[in-house]
This record gives structure tokens, C-alpha cells and sequence, in this order.
């Protein structure tokens, strides 16, 4: 099985599986199937778990790049844009959770919220700034971006930055999760600095072998033969 294969047949399906199963697992929680649940509070414990999960999805999108480079597996790039597609997913399904469940459809109180409490600010706007890059996902939108396509997925970053700060303000007393969260986060932005730093530094100029002079039979030197 070559590598496009094992992308195909083996790689991409566990990746699904992977994405599809919190899903799975709330279901069942919200039915009581299978001996899940969701608590003494079902709507917050969706807000959460689906939230959450969409911060894990948009690390582990940002975790492919290093991964990549120090296995040396470039295949691995491949995934990266349905990782970064079920971030978005989850993203999703945590505010409509919280806009249906929680708020039960009230645009207005939507809006004060958005206004009055920073956190939801925060993780509004980190949704927001999702949409044109799970809109831009497709092959087509990338050779008709061309370099404005990576220019406009850079976002990412921001994004990433915003989700986890929305997730640290929204924890009013244990912040360990949080703060781990954070930590991750700035690994993974530290190691894209220190590779841009390390692309960007002057590469020392390789030593040129000096050509001796022909000396000619009279003793005089002369310019050395071209061949």
C-alpha cells in the first residue's frame, strides 16, 4: 500500500472516526444510551464538551505542522485541512447549543450578550473569523486564491488565541484546564517563530577555493587558463 492509499483507506477514515466519536458520545449522553449522561445540567454540559472540543481540533490542527517536521512524514499535511474542518464543526454545534438550548432562540438577549460579556465577545468573534476559512477549505478556492489563500489562513493563529482565551475567561475558579490549554498554545506558536527566525538568518557564505597563479617560463605570473 503506497502513501496515497494509506491516506485513503487508512489514514482519513481514523481520522473521521476520531472526529465523529465526541459527537457520538453526546448523542448517547443526551439520550442515556449506552450509560451516558449529561448531568444535573445537559445544556451547559453540551456548551462545554462541544466547545472544548473544537479547541482540541484546532490544536491538533496546529500540531500538524511540527509533527510533520520532525517525523519527516509530509503526507500528514493531508489531514490538516479535516481536522481544521471539524474545529469548525464543533465550533458550530457549541453556539447552537448555547443560541438554541440555552437562549431558546432570543436574538435580542443574543446580542446583549455578545455586547455585555466579554467572554462570549471573545468566542463569537473567534467564529466569526472560522467561517471564510472553512469556506476557502476546497481545492478550487485554493488555486483561485492562490497566495492569498495561506495570507487568509494564517488566521488561524488568531483564531487559536481567541478560543482559548474565551475558554479561560468562561472558568470563574479552577483555571488548571485553561492554563494548560494556554501552555500548548504558546508551544506551538513558540516553535513557528523559532522556524521563521531560522529561515530568515543569513546563511554562512561558503569559502571560495583560491586559484593559483600560471607562472609562465619567464617567471612572470600570469591569469589562470579558463577550461
Amino acid at each position: 500500500m503506497n502513501v496515497t492509499q494509506r491516506y485513503r483507506y487508512l489514514y482519513k477514515p481514523l481520522v473521521f472516526v476520531a472526529g465523529v466519536a465526541p459527537l457520538a458520545w453526546m448523542v448517547c449522553g443526551a439520550l442515556q444510551l449506552f450509560g451516558a449522561g449529561l448531568g444535573a445540567d445537559p445544556v451547559k454540559k453540551l456548551e462545554h464538551e462541544c466547545g472544548k472540543t473544537a479547541l482540541n481540533f484546532l490544536l491538533l490542527t496546529l500540531t500538524v505542522t511540527p509533527v510533520r517536521d520532525l517525523t519527516g512524514l509530509p503526507q500528514l499535511l493531508r489531514l490538516r485541512r479535516m481536522l481544521g474542518l471539524f474545529a469548525f464543526f464543533y465550533a458550530v454545534v457549541h453556539f447552537t447549543v448555547y443560541l438554541v438550548l440555552d437562549l431558546e432562540l432570543n436574538f435580542r438577549l443574543l446580542g446583549a450578550d455578545i455586547l455585555k460579556r466579554p467572554y462570549i465577545t471573545i468566542g463569537f468573534s473567534a467564529l466569526l473569523l472560522l467561517l471564510p476559512l472553512a469556506l476557502t477549505s476546497t481545492n478550487g478556492m485554493m488555486r483561485r486564491l492562490g497566495r492569498r489563500w495561506q495570507s487568509l489562513h494564517r488566521l488561524i493563529y488568531p483564531i487559536a488565541a481567541l478560543a482559548v482565551w474565551h475558554f479561560y475567561w468562561q472558568v470563574k475558579r479552577d483555571v488548571r484546564e485553561p492554563l494548560l490549554y494556554v501552555g500548548m498554545l504558546a508551544l506551538l506558536l513558540a516553535y513557528r517563530v523559532l522556524r521563521w527566525r531560522a529561515r530568515r538568518a543569513p546563511r554562512p557564505a561558503r569559502a571560495t577555493p583560491a586559484i593559483a597563479p600560471v607562472t609562465s617560463r619567464s617567471g612572470s605570473a600570469t591569469a589562470p587558463e579558463r577550461t
